[in-house]
């Protein structure tokens, strides 16, 4: 039988990450960071089977590009110290 996992770590600004970085290393794919203009390329990396967006069915379209949806969140936050993703 397996056991369930799961581990939740905070994304803050504070630590020096971004939300953007983060969704493209875990989906394996190309999100430029339009808040500071850092491309983040992981389109190389393997290991991940399955990538999935959930929405709402309400949800606007936009929603469903990974790119667009990070960026939106980076820059609806504006501390420096902010979280911007868990």
């Amino acid at each position: 039988m397996a056991i369930y996992h799961l581990r939740a770590t905070m994304i803050s600004r504070s630590a020096g990450r971004s939300a953007t970085a983060a969704a493209a290393y875990r989906s394996a794919e190309l999100i430029v960071d339009q808040r500071t203009g850092l491309a983040f390329d992981y389109r190389a990396r393997g290991g991940v089977d399955h990538v999935e967006t959930l929405a709402p069915a309400d949800a606007p379209d936009w929603v469903q590009d990974r790119a667009a949806l990070w960026n939106a969140v980076e820059l609806a936050e504006t501390r420096k110290n902010s979280q911007v993703a868990r």
